[in-house]
């Protein structure tokens, strides 16, 4: 099968998320694209195929399948924009999400995902152990929302990766550290352990959530927001009610194929 690698959510390579994307010509068994995931050992895997006019889609970590990534998604439109069909400027993809559609405009793809609004919750008792820090407040959608004081703390953070498995285990799919921006809206750091992600550099699902939420707080519909992990990444967010839209850039890394 052919086989990409994007840096998502950037305008240059080596920074960003990285993604594989593998074009599928016929349905595989989800073990073999399971051990696919985890030999290419990104944070995700994306198996695109193709089958009456329809665009399937589906995402696996180096450990599991998930229901939704956002920088998995803006690479297999990427590159189904730039490398298979350049003349594409709008794509639309089947998925465990449902129905995600991807529209270019320039170097810029627009991505319209559902939105996720967390709910508040209490803190789990070990959390400010795990992150090192005073946590503000906490919510919940299918990753947790940990608030806290500032910029700084989210890019200085040093969380205890192993409390925040034990933490995440039975509550969420993931601990999502965020603040109000000084150089943007919002700033956030995303760790998932459980999923084989001690930290994913930028991630575009967890925004479903992260956008409904700072809409909230800061009364805008449009915001710029960074993901501050060492890589880093910036997304372009706008709050639809139902849907968000979460914009990016992305470029290609690698390309080659798949032997199996």
């Amino acid at each position: 099968m052919k086989y990409y690698v994007v840096d998502a959510f950037t305008n240059e390579v080596f920074c960003g998320n990285q993604a594989g994307v593998c074009l599928l010509d016929k349905e595989i068994a989800d073990e073999v694209m399971q051990s696919i995931a985890s030999e290419n050992n990104l944070s995700e895997t994306a198996f695109l195929l193709k089958r009456d006019e329809l665009f399937y889609l589906r995402w696996f970590t180096p450990d599991v399948e998930i229901d939704l990534c956002g920088h998995a998604t803006l690479a297999t439109a990427y590159i189904m924009m730039t490398q298979i069909e350049p003349e594409m400027t709008s794509i639309t993809f089947q998925t465990m999400s449902g129905e995600l559609t991807v529209e270019k405009q320039g170097d810029l793809f627009t991505m319209y995902f559902p939105t996720r609004a967390p709910k508040a919750v209490e803190a789990p008792e070990l959390l400010e152990k795990a992150l090192g820090c005073k946590v503000l407040e906490t919510t919940l959608s299918r990753d947790m929302v940990a608030l806290v004081e500032s910029e700084e703390i989210v890019k200085n953070m040093q969380p205890d990766i192993e409390i925040l498995r034990q933490i995440s285990k039975d509550i969420s799919f993931a601990v999502v550290v965020t603040a109000k921006g000084e150089t943007c809206d919002f700033v956030s750091r995303f760790f998932a352990p459980n999923a084989g992600i001690v930290e994913d550099p930028v991630t575009g699902s967890s925004h479903c959530t992260l956008i409904p939420y700072w809409y909230e707080k800061l009364d805008k519909v449009d915001m710029y927001a960074k993901q501050l992990s060492k890589r880093g990444g910036s997304l372009q967010c706008k709050y639809l009610g139902d849907t968000v839209s979460i914009s990016g850039e992305a470029r290609l890394y690698m390309q080659g194929e798949i032997f199996v």
